[in-house]
């Protein structure tokens, strides 16, 4: 890759270009008269910066009949293939890595093996080995990254991750940008990059996704929280550490386990994948780690399906705080654990019901992922072309 920055990106720094093409980012086919009737411009600015627009090689242009009838119009779409964009979606034991489009539409994916406690520089180097290998020519237009702990927003910095050692105060976006200097970059929490994603995802179905709780169980326990439409972080970027909060375990356990962050009997030390790997031990399952107990539990051993069902409980009984608290319209469940059938969410949901006001659940809805493993990866593109088609 070289240094240079991405050629036809610099135009998008003259006054009112980025504000047009912003107008075209989720596939929207606009004419002049479109233009002006959305953004109240004079005809000949619009020309000129469509004119502008087109020359750099970011917008499309073709003759189309509206409604079949009439002189033909000149019709504008974005060419979301004039440049791509790179991101990561990094967990505690594993990473997507993709290559994007101007539009956030993923063209190409990879997982790849890590371990977040390895610390910044090893899982970094993989991070820019698996985009060297998606884009082997060229420079991107954005380069995005999510982690799995508190992210000071929009500045990506780290602040105190529980469980990522090393990797307190990393300045994890200015890496990206020394990496990809005149990229547009971003660093984001996992989870609320899945929940960006979901709502992303939604309004491409035509549904107006405002008010969401995204949970994340995996080897770790998170939560992504979208209000009014808008992610809510927090002051310290600490919102929806719902892992790390103390676990209403009554009438399922009676022990108090410490946890991988210092404390014990949090929400993760007994619905977190590498607690349910110790406790499937403890009952003589065999289970190396979490991909093991996940093939006992597709399997529908009864040692798995009842230990995932417990913590499906107990972490029903914390997002039922939450949807008391934040009064969402969904809550999706995802993560490794999450997808892996239905004891989990069946946990989830027998707790929320049981335990959230009548007046939240009223029309609450429960399940998993509307996208899976995808939903990280999703709602990086779909933030970045934002950054990038805005010009910031």
């Amino acid at each position: 890759m070289t240094s240079s920055p991405p050629p036809g990106r610099s135009v998008l720094g003259e006054p009112g270009l980025a504000a047009a093409l912003a107008l075209f980012q989720q596939g929207a086919a606009l004419s002049r008269a479109d233009v002006a009737a959305l953004t109240g411009w004079a005809r000949v600015t619009v020309t000129a910066r469509l004119e502008r627009l087109l020359d750099a090689g970011l917008l499309l242009a073709q003759e189309e009949r509206v409604n079949g009838r009439g002189r033909p119009a000149t019709i504008h779409r974005l060419n979301a293939s004039a440049g791509a964009l790179l991101v990561a979606d990094v967990g505690a034991s594993g990473m997507r890595v993709a290559r994007c489009d101007l539009a956030g539409m993923v063209e190409d994916v990879a997982e790849l093996d890590s371990e977040i406690a390895d610390g910044p520089d090893a899982v970094l180097a993989t991070v820019r080995e698996g985009w060297r290998r998606l884009l082997p020519d060229g420079e991107p237009w954005g380069a995005a990254l999510s982690l799995p702990g508190p992210i000071a927003y929009p500045s990506g910095l780290v602040v105190d991750p529980p469980i990522m050692t090393g990797w307190n105060g990393f300045d994890a976006r200015s890496a990206l940008s020394r990496w990809h200097p005149g990229a547009a970059t971003m660093v984001e929490n996992d989870v609320n990059a899945m929940a960006v994603g979901e709502v992303a995802a939604a309004a491409e179905g035509g549904r107006h996704l405002t008010d969401l709780l995204v949970v994340k169980v995996g080897t770790g326990v998170g939560a992504g929280i979208v209000s009014g439409g808008h992610v809510i972080r927090g002051a310290a970027g600490a919102a929806g550490d719902i892992g790390h909060t103390e676990a209403d375990v009554a009438g399922l356990r009676e022990d108090r386990p410490p946890c991988r962050c210092g404390k014990v009997a949090c929400v993760e030390a007994y619905a977190g994948g590498w607690a349910l790997v110790r406790d499937a031990r403890a009952r003589g399952l065999e289970a190396e780690d979490l991909g093991g107990f996940l093939t006992h539990l597709v399997a529908g051993h009864p040692v798995a399906r009842q230990l995932t069902a417990d913590a499906g409980r107990v972490l029903g009984s914390a997002i039922a705080t939450a949807v008391s608290l934040v009064n969402p319209e969904q809550v999706l469940v995802g993560g490794s654990l999450g997808l892996a059938g239905d004891a989990l969410v069946a946990g989830v949901r027998e707790r929320v019901y049981a335990r959230s006001l009548p007046l939240a659940t009223r029309s609450l809805r429960i399940g998993p992922s509307v996208l899976g493993h995808d939903a990280g990866v999703r709602g990086l593109a779909h933030e970045l072309s934002r950054q990038v088609l805005l010009g910031s």
